[in-house]
């Protein structure tokens, strides 16, 4: 299958059959979330998979529609950092320094540009900056599932106060951005017999 045609049968299910996902097959879509371009390569997020059947019970309440989340094999979530701590930023270069095998003082440039670059912005600034981040990874992660023959549902409907409580998240530090079910569609979800529906080329592109 090409990627355009696992985008075109790729839609957003509303119940799924409740087999599990193939361990290696989970990992190649995670890992494509892992890859995901971020502005400075700060990544300013976390991904909570959720798997164990009673963690997933337990989260049911917490979404104004839950049949996603009661037959889908796997629950993303990404979770988007309110604030760029400079330990945050130190323990990135850190990071670079062991990956690339280069001492760290070789990258005080690029360090005390970010530093400089974050510190011109407000919270509510970095906060909208981490979750654009962050829709990047979840367009990554649907993609790289079509390609998979893995079907997905991303989803922001749910009581945010109550996800962070039952994943024990700090909401004066982070927040759960969006979420997004993955899993194998169910013959009784009659959505996936309609035809697609989105703009013409003529209204949705303008080459100038």
């Amino acid at each position: 299958m090409n990627y355009l045609e696992a985008l075109s049968r790729r839609y957003s299910v509303k119940k799924f059959n409740t087999e599990i996902i193939p361990q290696e097959v989970l990992h190649n879509i995670l890992e494509s979330g892992k890859l995901s371009a971020s502005s400075l390569g700060l990544q300013p997020y976390k991904i909570v998979v959720v798997e164990s059947e009673e963690m997933k019970q337990k989260l049911i309440p917490a979404f104004y529609n839950p049949s996603q989340i009661s037959t889908c094999s796997h629950l993303v979530v990404i979770i988007s950092k309110k604030t760029i701590e400079e330990s945050y930023i130190r323990g990135y270069f850190n990071h670079i320094s062991e990956v690339r095998e280069t001492p760290v003082e070789k990258l005080d440039l690029f360090k005390n540009s970010i530093n400089q670059h974050i510190n011109q912005k407000t919270q509510d600034e970095i906060f909208t900056w981490a979750e654009k981040q962050s829709y990047i990874v979840l367009a990554n992660l649907m993609y790289a599932a079509a390609i998979e023959n893995i079907d997905s549902c991303p989803m922001e409907g749910f009581r945010q106060d109550l996800i962070e409580e039952i994943l024990n998240i700090n909401s004066e530090t982070e927040k759960v951005t969006v979420t997004l079910a993955l899993g194998y569609r169910s013959e009784e979800d009659h959505f996936q017999h309609m035809k697609k529906v989105r703009k013409p080329n003529e209204k949705l592109f303008k080459f100038i």
